[in-house]
C-alpha cells in the first residue's frame, strides 16, 4: 500500500483506520454517504460571489479581494489546494495592494463543504499570514467544522489518488 501522504501528521491509529477503509474498498462509500452533492460554483464568477458572501459574513473589515478564480496551474495538491497572494504595485505616486485567491481547479467538482473549507483557509490568510494558533482559531470562527472538513478533504484526496489517479 502506498503511503498516506495527505495524512502524515495524523496518528498511526487514524492512518491504520484509513488503510483499512482503502483495503476494504469502502473509503469512497464512506465519503459519498457523508458528502453526496457537488457544489454549483463551477465558474470563476460564481466562485467569486461565493467567496465574497463568506468574506462579508465573517471578515467584513478585512482588505478587499480583487480576484478569485479556479487555477489550473495548482497541480501539486500535496503542497497547495489554494493560494492567497498579496500583490503590491506602484501606480503613480501611490502604492496599491490587491488580494487574490486562487483555488485549484480540482475543487470545481467536489462537495460544497470541501470548497468551503478551502475558501475558509484562504480567507483566514487575509488576517493571519502564518499557519499559527490564531490562524486556525480564525478558521474555526469562519467555519466551526473546519478541522473535521480539513480531515475529510485529506481523506477525499487520498481516495482520489488511490483509486482514480485524477492528477
Amino acid at each position: 500500500m502506498q503511503p498516506l501522504k495527505y495524512l502524515t501528521h495524523y496518528s498511526q491509529e487514524i492512518r491504520n483506520q484509513v488503510e483499512n477503509l482503502i483495503a476494504d474498498n469502502t473509503l469512497g462509500d464512506h465519503l459519498r454517504k457523508k458528502y453526496s452533492d457537488i457544489h454549483p460554483y463551477s465558474t470563476d464568477k460564481s466562485l467569486y460571489d461565493y467567496v465574497m458572501e463568506l468574506k462579508n459574513a465573517h471578515l467584513r473589515s478585512c482588505s478587499p479581494i480583487s480576484k478569485v478564480l479556479y487555477d489550473t496551474k495548482i497541480r501539486d495538491l500535496h503542497s497547495a489546494l489554494g493560494t492567497h497572494t498579496f500583490v503590491s504595485r506602484v501606480q503613480g505616486g501611490k502604492l496599491k495592494a490587491k488580494n487574490e485567491i486562487r483555488i485549484s481547479h480540482f475543487f470545481k467538482k467536489v462537495p460544497e463543504p470541501f470548497l468551503r473549507m478551502i475558501v475558509t483557509h484562504e480567507l483566514a490568510h487575509l488576517k493571519e499570514k502564518e499557519h499559527n494558533k490564531a490562524f486556525y482559531k480564525l478558521c474555526s470562527h469562519i467555519e466551526p467544522a473546519y478541522h473535521q472538513l480539513e480531515f475529510d478533504v485529506r481523506l477525499y484526496l487520498t481516495y482520489c489518488e488511490s483509486n482514480a489517479g485524477l492528477y
